[in-house]
This record gives structure tokens, sequence and C-alpha cells, in this order.
């Protein structure tokens, strides 16, 4: 009976509220106290006006189109859109409705059509939000829309206007090639990269008129299918023990902020932009002596324990603070910026060459050789360990870490010659450096 009852209801409602709708009935049609009210039009079913709260008067068009009525929005009633204008606009698409179309599909697929590649790109960072880096954003930003300082494209500058549908197997080839030839053969990959991501997104989110993905094959296949990423050698090089002594001689050429960053680096294999962004929030000195790195690169925080050589280093640091980060950049409130400028002149000063990623491995390579774990040094590092079965049976705390982290950084200050434990004042060590 409840259900009976339901239909009679909302039959009761729809007889209450069908009226021929006109211009002047339009216009007098009463406001609701909240919500909405829907008046449909007693000669062309399906054809209603519906009426909110705060004055909005829309033309609209119900059907039911497979197993669901849809009501669909004609536009505002105003002069623009007379009453007779919007009857006649709602019998075009009930008659399509009729013929077996389904114009609503139709409409979606046609604007899926006009998405372009630099709209798919804004759409992704939207969707995406806070869960990109801002580091990844702006990779992104420059690999679709970036160009050179001569106003030639860095990658895909001049297909922001593109549509999807436009880009072809054919045209992926082509600028790949162009891309290996004239930025190296790494910037190619990454630029194809991105540009898979963001089609394989987009069909994802748009569909043709029958609902299947309006890109059914992403066009970057076509490199895989043909062999033709190119293959990239991964950098190896490290802080060799014999350069150690030279290469901490040579880091009194850099200011203290430099020196003690690139050390920090060093003795615990951070990488670049999560030791430049440490906070003294996230540093404990006294109770636990562990510092804690937030919005890694596999999303989870990071807690490392201190050596001795890091907590004099820090605690050295904390005298000098002026603000929130460990290493502050030249402007108030900013953090380091630019590590390269700091090797180049520790590689200028000395003759040895090192990247900041050169000592991460440094760090890494150490602890190989005095033979740490595998775990510990997954740990270490911070590497997600989700394709190994057995480190998910193994708890490494903090503590656990801690004599693996000391073993490191007694080893590394003995190579540079600076004594087991002890962190020497570089200042006195300036007339060493070349």
């Amino acid at each position: 009976m409840s259900c009976l009852h339901g239909v009679y209801m909302e039959a009761k409602r729809a007889a209450k509220h069908a009226i021929k709708l006109t211009k002047s009935v339009v216009a007098k049609l009463p406001l609701p106290e909240t919500g909405q009210e829907i008046y449909r039009d007693k000669e062309l079913k399906g054809f209603g006006i519906r009426v909110t709260s705060g004055g909005t008067k829309s033309y609209v068009v119900e059907k039911r189109i497979g197993r669901k009525v849809k009501r669909v929005k004609i536009g505002r009633a105003d002069a623009a859109l007379p009453t007779e204008k919007a009857r006649m606009l709602a019998q075009s698409f009930l008659g399509q409705v009729a013929a077996g179309r389904d114009p609503i599909a139709e409409k979606a697929a046609a604007e899926a059509r006009a998405i372009t590649l630099g709209e798919a790109l804004s759409d992704y960072l939207a969707a995406r939000g806070d869960k990109l880096k801002p580091r990844t954003r702006e990779q992104y930003r420059d690999v679709i829309q970036g160009r050179r300082k001569d106003g030639s494209p860095l990658a895909f500058v001049n297909w922001a206007d593109k549509t999807l549908t436009e880009i072809t197997p054919e045209l992926v080839q082509r600028r790949h090639r162009e891309l290996s030839d004239g930025h190296g053969p790494a910037w190619a990959n990454l630029a194809m990269r991105v540009l898979r991501l963001l089609i394989n997104y987009a069909a994802t989110r748009f569909d043709d008129e029958s609902g299947k993905p309006l890109i059914a094959t992403n066009p970057v296949v076509r490199l895989a299918r043909a062999r033709l990423w190119n293959t990239v050698k991964r950098r190896e090089t490290v802080l060799r023990v014999e350069d150690m002594p030279a290469w901490y001689c040579g880091l009194a050429a850099i200011n203290e902020v430099g020196r003690d960053y690139l050390l920090l680096v060093l003795l615990t294999g951070l990488r670049r932009g999560e030791a430049a962004a440490l906070e003294w929030d996230d540093v404990d000195l006294v109770k636990t002596r562990t510092l804690r790195v937030r919005n890694t690169k596999n999303g989870s925080d990071h807690v490392l324990p201190l050596s001795t050589q890091l907590l004099e280093l820090l605690q050295r640091r904390r005298v000098a603070a002026a603000g929130r980060f460990v290493f502050p950049g030249r402007k108030a409130d900013t953090c380091l910026v630019e590590p390269k400028t700091l090797t180049q002149a520790v590689a200028r000063a000395c003759g040895v060459g090192t990247s900041v990623h050169d000592l991460r491995r440094s760090f890494a390579t150490t602890a190989e050789r005095l033979d740490i774990s595998s775990y510990a040094l997954k740990r270490l590092l911070n590497h997600a360990s989700s394709g190994d079965v057995t480190a998910g049976y193994i708890v490494s705390d903090i503590e656990r870490l801690r004599r693996p982290m000391q073993a490191i950084s007694d080893f590394l200050f003995c190579a540079m010659g600076s004594g087991e434990t002890n962190v020497v004042d570089l200042k006195e060590t300036a007339h060493a450096a070349p």
C-alpha cells in the first residue's frame, strides 16, 4: 500500500503543477519558500519549468532514456529565451529521443572530443589537488606548456590547443624522435610519460555516445610496441672514498649553511628537496634525537635517528637558527633552493665533482660496504617494500636503526679524515682547500 501511496502522491503533485506554460503564466509563477518546484506543461509532455526559492526560473525537458528518466536544462527563462522558443527546443530534444538517439550522451561526447591537451592538463591538476607535489605540478606544466628562451617548445606547447583525438601514434613517434635529438633521451622519455598520463586520465573521464572510452588506445603505446623508448643508463656516480678528504676540504669554499646541508645529505641519504625543506619542528635534539621528513616521495613520513655527528651538526645549526627552516634561503621564511651551486663551488675548489644525489648514493654505498642488512637500508633510504613479501613481516623501529646510522657516520667521517666522532670546524681547514 505504501508503494501505491507514493505513486499516487507523485501523480497528484504532477497534476497540481500541470499548467499551460505561456509568457504571462511563467512571469506569475510563485516562488517556493524553500528548495524548488517544477511546473509541467499540459500540452507538451516532458516540457516544464523549474522555479527555485532564490527566484531562478529555468526551462527543462524530461524524458526516459534507456532505463532512467533524465532531466535536461534548456535555459534560463528570460528575454533571450521566450517560452515558445523553449518549447521548440524541448520538441526537438523529444523528437531525437523518439528516433532512438541520446542527445545528452551526444552532447557530452561532442564536448569530450573538443578537449585539448592543455585543458586535459588543467583538469588533471585540479582533480589531483594537493596529492601532487608542487615540483611534480611544475614539471607537468613545463612539459606541456614550457618554452625555450627562443620561444620554441620544450615538448608540447604547440600541441596545447590540439584535441586529444588529433594526437596520433605517428605524431607521437615523430615528436619523440625530435625531443630525443634536441633535448636528450631522458627528457624525451619523460615528456612522453607525461603525455601518456594525461591521455590515460582523459580516457577514464570521457566516453563516446555509446558509453565506451573516447580514446580506445593511447597513441603513446606506439613507442612500446615499436620498441622506441630510449634506453637511459642510470647514473651510478658516488663520492669515492679516496676523494672524500679533498671533498671535505672543498666544503670550506661555501658558506656554513651550504656546508652543513651537504654534510647532512651525505650522513642521512635524504633526497635533495627533503633535506633542503627540513624544519626545526621536525627535529628533536633532546628527547628522541631524531629528524622527521614529511611529504616524502612515497607519501609516508620518514624518521631517522641522529648519529653523534649529525646531532652536533644540528646543535650548531640550532644556535644560529633564525627561522623555521634548518637550512634557510636568502629570503625570509624560505629554505635553500638551488644546491647545485653549492656542489659546483665545491668542485671548483677541490676538483671533486658530485651532485646532491651522488651523496645519497654514497650513503647507500657505505651502508652496503658495512654489510648493513637490505631491510635496514631500505628503511634508512625510505624505499617502499611493497614488492618484498618478507619485508612485510619485519618491523624496523627507530632505535634499531640508530646503530647502522652511527656506523655509517663513523665510517664517512673517518674517510674524510676528520676523526671518527667529532665534527671539525671547517673554518679551521679553509687553508687546506685547493
